[in-house]
């Protein structure tokens, strides 16, 4: 399956505890971490509620 490289570019300092939880399931913890997840609508979705923090490539 196909796979995606998530990179937290934004701080979550200021962000609602809901767009916090989504960066901590996705296991982003710090700026510039990059993790590697599935490309499926879950991920996707959870991506869509934060995106103005991360930046997503297809990898």
């Amino acid at each position: 399956m196909a796979q995606i490289k998530i990179k937290q570019i934004k701080s979550r300092i200021g962000a609602p505890k809901v767009q916090k939880l989504t960066l901590d399931a996705l296991g982003l913890r710090k700026m510039n971490h990059v993790v590697v997840k599935e490309d499926n609508p879950s991920i996707r979705g959870m991506v869509k509620r934060v995106h103005h923090l991360v930046e997503v490539v297809e990898a």
